[in-house]
């Protein structure tokens, strides 16, 4: 178990089901073991002022195999896994229907607390961490945390990884695809300093030809807290790097013929990306009662792609090669004041500073396409900045020890400008103080049985160099997108160690837009709906067996808006919507050497174009298995087998007019069976 030191903002308490169902309310589920804020110091723990909120511990997170950290989000209830498998471009993980096409970027990523979007709203940043390095993932969903506002539409995302502690642990792993994996952590506390650092290497052939991948990531913290307690400080470092090839997306045709081939265009496609991340902690406890938390970071991004999108012999729209430069400066400082048992107040203020350059060349038809060569032309050579000043405010109000009600209000006011070629010059449009109020209620009608509620706004702005996000001339501006979510839900105990939770939510939209900045593309969906029911259960059966099962059942669908052509989108639903996403597993603990654990997830098909004319696809059902052994007190054996059954399904895409005329669905194949070996030691 991963060693965590008490800090003003972390104290260590193991987290239990007792815990969750404590009389003041909490609507909670974990999975695994958890360590989470405790007592009346510190930042307020997220548990304890929001609803429908999900935490993976860290003994389901450190032994598991993945290629990139998103993944590990699978095992937790309604995720949608958008899994590209397009070298660096690997996919990333959504919920409450919105889809991970990368047109509709509606969750919030934060690592430790730390935004950890790029400017477009991907999650790439998560691939800066390994899972050896984390120590609990939580997951908000709805529309009513009023910490964060920039793509924080559907919920958010938070990776915390370990601070403090003493220990080295060390994985290494190999298995299918000649994959090699060695990941190092090592904690070191005495006193009143703590160090914590990290590195992981992993290679890897790929599924498919043609998708080799080589990546690493280094990490460090350093921590010290004063003498009196009162004050902690601390720095966090990383570095990444990743080269991979891209196999390019498969025809119908050349998908039934191999599912492992990379056809000849592709030969040429590849990614270089490197990201950092510079971070400053400084938590006060001012008094008893107040307490002041703050964070300053840099973030920076930069990629070099190539890409070959289609085979027809025509213009030279689809063989592009996109460099990305992002640089994000901010700082979020947060005020908790304990005024009383009955009362709390939390504040915040965010700002956050974006200095980025985008250029996207393309290239004549060949195969392979010749990235080296001279660009046919330039599409895209821009400088562009984006400011996003928060605030926020809220109160715990506890009238009494069965009730909690938090009105909330947040608000965000965007300004930035954008220079392009030709001396073309544009502001950000002005969306002024977009206002987010708030409202979570829960009760508790027994100490086994809470219900909770929650009604709030969030938004979506356009991200992007050019227009319609920056009005250059001619262009008309946009409003921002207001997402005004409601969900009401009930958690209980079944019996002692299980836990349930069932809810029903819906989220409405108004000028919701399908945006992608790397491909110019803008698609105004207008008046959309997405609700839902979720369900899910947890259960600690008895000292060997742990079971978890979820089911969410959801639709997206547009209510008022037309295309381009003046055809109706009413009625439709949003492309890479599946209708439902299930989890279902077990572990058994069979003596002290030997545990198993068993775990399967499922989604349904998707339309892949907005008309929902192309027929659906990507639905799948996979099983995963693992077999640990504990050779010593230190040492132990992992096994892991994904994709048990051997099931073919894929991510597709619509390849429409835009890329050049191929009008077909587009594929990218999962791996088959697969299997890993790995050997953990814990000193």
């Amino acid at each position: 178990m991963k060693a965590t030191s008490a800090s003003l903002a972390v104290v260590s308490a193991l987290t239990t089901a007792d815990l969750y169902a404590a009389p003041s309310g909490n609507s909670t589920i974990s999975l695994g073991e958890v360590y989470v804020t405790a007592g009346r110091s510190g930042a307020l723990r997220t548990d304890s002022i929001l609803t429908s909120v999900d935490i993976l511990g860290s003994d389901k997170i450190e032994d598991k195999q993945v290629m990139n950290s998103w993944e590990l989000l699978g095992q937790m209830p309604g995720i949608q896994l958008t899994e590209t498998r397009m070298g660096a471009e690997s996919g990333k993980a959504t919920f409450r229907a919105f889809n991970g096409e990368g047109y509709i970027n509606g969750i919030k990523t934060l690592i430790d607390g730390i935004p950890s979007n790029v400017n477009s709203g991907n999650q790439r940043f998560i691939d800066m961490i390994f899972p050896l390095e984390i120590d609990y993932i939580e997951v908000v969903r709805g529309t009513n945390d009023p910490r964060y506002g920039l793509h924080n539409i559907g919920g958010n995302i938070n990776f915390a990884t370990r601070q403090g502690g003493n220990y080295t642990d060390g994985r290494l792993t190999y298995g299918s695809f000649d994959t090699r994996e060695l990941q190092l952590a090592v904690g070191h506390e005495q006193g009143l300093f703590a160090q914590n650092y990290f590195l992981a290497k992993q290679d890897s052939d790929g599924f498919r030809d043609h998708s080799q991948s080589n990546k690493y990531s280094l990490g460090g913290k350093w921590f010290v807290t004063a003498p009196s307690e009162t004050m902690k400080v601390g720095l966090v470092a990383r570095l990444y790097h990743h080269q991979a090839e891209e196999p390019g997306f498969l025809t119908a045709q050349e998908l039934a013929a191999s599912r492992t081939q990379s056809p000849a265009k592709n030969a040429n496609d590849g990614d270089d990306r490197d990201m950092k991340h510079l971070g400053v902690h400084a938590d006060f406890q001012l008094s008893d009662d107040l307490s002041l938390s703050n964070k300053l970071y840099f973030n920076s991004y930069d990629d070099d792609r190539t890409i070959t999108f289609t085979s027809l012999p025509v213009g030279n729209a689809p063989r592009q090669r996109r460099q990305w430069q992002e640089r994000q400066t901010g700082v979020l400082s947060n005020l908790t004041w304990r005024a009383h048992d009955m009362l709390t107040l939390d504040g915040g203020l965010n700002y956050e500073q974006q200095h980025n350059e985008y250029r996207r060349f393309r290239y004549n038809f060949g195969i392979p396409t010749d990235f080296d060569a001279t660009p046919a032309r330039t599409q895209n050579d821009d400088n562009y900045t984006l400011y996003n000043t928060g605030a926020y405010a809220q109160a715990i109000i506890q009238p009494i020890e069965s009730l909690k009600i938090i009105p909330a209000m947040r608000v965000d006011k965007f300004s930035g400008n954008t220079e392009l070629p030709n001396e073309v010059r544009a502001e950000l449009q002005d969306y002024g103080w977009i206002e987010q109020p708030k409202l979570s209620l829960v009760y508790s009608v027994t100490p086994d049985v809470n219900v909770y509620a929650n009604w709030g706004r969030s938004f979506q702005i356009l991200t992007g160099s050019t227009a319609p996000a920056y009005l250059t001339a001619g262009q008309a501006a946009f409003s921002p997108s207001i997402n005004t979510g409601k969900e009401l839900g009930v958690k209980f105990k079944l019996f002692s160690g299980a836990e349930a939770r069932f809810a029903v939510w819906q989220q409405d939209a108004t000028d919701e837009v399908a945006n992608m900045p790397s491909t110019g593309t803008t698609v105004g969906l207008g008046e959309t709906r997405r609700r839902g029911i979720d369900m899910q259960l947890t259960a600690q059966l008895d000292e060997q067996w742990t079971v978890w099962a979820s089911h969410a059942v959801q639709e997206a669908k547009v209510v008022s808006a037309f295309t381009s052509g003046g055809q109706s989108l009413a009625g439709k639903e949003v492309f890479h919507t599946p209708r439902y996403i299930s989890n279902v597993g077990a572990d058994y603990q069979f003596n002290h050497a030997w545990r198993f654990g068993v775990q399967g997830r499922a989604q349904g098909d998707y339309y892949i174009d907005s008309l929902n004319e192309q027929g659906k696809y990507g639905g799948y059902a996979v099983l995963d298995a693992n077999v640990r052994y504990q050779l010593s007190a230190t040492t132990s054996l992992d096994l892991q087998l994904k994709n048990l059954t051997n099931r073919e399904y894929e991510y597709v895409w619509f390849d429409n007019f835009f890329w050049g005329g191929d009008d077909q669905p587009m594929f990218s194949p999962a791996p088959g069976r697969s299997a890993y070996v790995s050997v953990d030691m814990k000193l």
